[in-house]
């Protein structure tokens, strides 16, 4: 029977030094590997035990103090740590990285460019297309999400959404929260979706674009900036240079297996709401 934990010797990290000189590894890579793993010895505390438990929890709190390229580079040392002591089945998968391209920074949208949609959309007469633009800039919601955003759900300030199988909730900042419910009432929208075409259907992810295309013709913003899922993109930008909080952000984004149950139990949504309050993101008048 496999154990399910052990216990880190004091002789360890001299015997890990060895084994990574009989590998041929430089000089540079064996000091910042002896460093790194240190660091998790630290992180174990008097116990120096090593399970799957107490790994993870050391993964998520390097996630939370140090960059996605190092915290992969301490993974990879911890992995080797890992295979000196014979616990390969135990190492830690690697954050995935996504590459952004040159192309794609230049299709960025700026908050201020966003602002600029929105009004240019009111201006127009168009005051659905500016609700659904701020409410997604303002969420990092999907297109499809949209009909979660019902009239019995948004005093409470939190929505629950189910997309592709994924529980998750959204929290609705107070700025955008106050938008909504005048936007409810202006309009006399008294139960259902709230954004929706005349006919009752949900909105459709097309004309959405179509309407802020011309919007952003009117605006003066470049055409490629501008389309649904860039509003998704400029929340999460926002967001994190705001907060610097990965975890959060993955949360937000629903991009995390999380239980909902869970979730209203526990402290996590307060933390979340005051990250999403920082964000600013919608003009107040």
């Amino acid at each position: 029977m496999k154990r399910k934990s052990v216990i880190i010797e004091k002789s360890a990290l001299m015997e890990f030094r060895e084994y990574l000189q009989e590998k041929e590894n430089s000089t540079a890579t064996i000091e910042k590997y002896t460093r790194d793993i240190k660091k998790f010895i630290d992180f174990t505390g008097e116990s120096r035990e090593v399970s799957k438990e107490i790994l993870l929890r050391y993964k998520e709190w390097l996630i939370e103090r140090y960059a996605v390229s190092s915290v992969n580079s301490m993974l990879v040392a911890l992995n080797q740590f890992l295979s000196f002591l014979e616990l390969g089945r135990l190492k830690l998968k690697r954050i995935k990285v996504q590459r952004i391209n040159l192309h794609q920074m230049e299709r960025e949208l700026s908050k201020e460019e966003f602002q600029k949609l929105v009004r240019t959309a009111r201006s127009d007469g168009k005051e659905q297309l500016a609700m659904i633009m701020e409410t997604m800039g303002a969420t990092g919601i999907r297109v499809s999400e949209l009909k979660f955003f019902r009239t019995d759900n948004i005093q409470s300030g939190v929505i629950k959404v189910c997309n592709k199988g994924k529980h998750r909730i959204v929290v609705i900042p107070t700025a955008l929260k106050k938008k909504l419910l005048f936007y409810i009432r202006k309009n006399k929208i008294r139960s259902g979706m709230i954004f929706c075409t005349r006919t009752g259907k949900e909105k459709d992810r097309s004309n959405i674009w179509k309407e802020m295309k011309q919007a952003a013709e009117r605006a003066g913003v470049a055409l490629e900036k501008v389309f649904p899922h860039n509003l998704r993109h400029l929340f999460a930008r926002t967001f994190y240079k705001e907060t610097k909080n990965l975890i959060n952000l993955a949360d937000l984004l629903g991009h995390s297996n999380l239980d909902v149950t869970r979730i209203y139990a526990s402290e996590g949504i307060k933390e979340w709401r005051r990250n999403i309050e920082k964000i600013k993101i919608l003009e107040t008048t």
